[in-house]
């Protein structure tokens, strides 16, 4: 084998161990990204706390809190909010209750995502429990109701750019769940 041989086999090598890396890489970037934004609060994902963080005294201040519901069209599900909108105490801990129905003819698994706008006030609203914590199977015809515990964090009101927001909205989509997929 000659010396141009060897040299074009490595490069071939390394390209192709290139073109892997970046495979793996765009496979492992939505759910190291989802991390990321759960973990931080970015992009308005709201952070997620135990029942033990929650126990904040309550700021005194007020703010509207907004609750927005999308279906995908794939999903035959009626999904919505039971209040559009609650005010809140900053740092109380709060419910909030949604309701889902399956209008299909078959059990179908839905998964919920979810963001919280403005985006600055992602980092201080934190839910406790949520549906969308997990996959939800519903039957034909069945109606569920969904809570989600919450609380806005009262350092809201030591930042600068977020005290001044009066109102937030937590949104979510419902998504039909690839029924091929293996559950984890």
């Amino acid at each position: 084998m000659t010396a141009l041989a060897r040299k074009n086999g490595r490069t071939a090598a390394l390209a192709a161990l290139l073109v892997a890396a970046m495979v793996g890489l765009a496979f492992a970037s939505v759910p190291l990204y989802r991390l990321f934004c759960q973990v931080t609060g970015f992009g308005g994902t709201p952070l997620r706390a135990s029942e033990f963080e929650s126990d904040l005294a309550p700021a005194g201040k007020m703010i509207r809190v907004r609750f927005d519901a999308n279906t995908n069209s794939a999903l035959p599900w009626n999904f919505k909010p039971e209040r559009k909108v609650e005010r809140v105490a900053i740092g109380a801990r709060e419910m909030a209750f949604y309701t889902a129905k399956n209008l299909g003819d078959r059990p179908v698994t839905g998964t919920a995502t979810f963001n919280v706008t403005p985006a600055k006030a992602g980092q201080y609203f934190t839910k406790i429990q949520c549906f969308c914590f997990n996959e939800q199977t519903l039957k034909p015809g069945e109606e569920v109701r969904m809570p989600v515990v919450y609380f806005v964090d009262p350092k809201i009101l030591e930042d600068a750019d977020a005290s001044r927001i009066d109102e937030i909205t937590l949104s979510y989509t419902f998504y039909p769940v690839d029924s091929g997929k293996k559950q984890s």
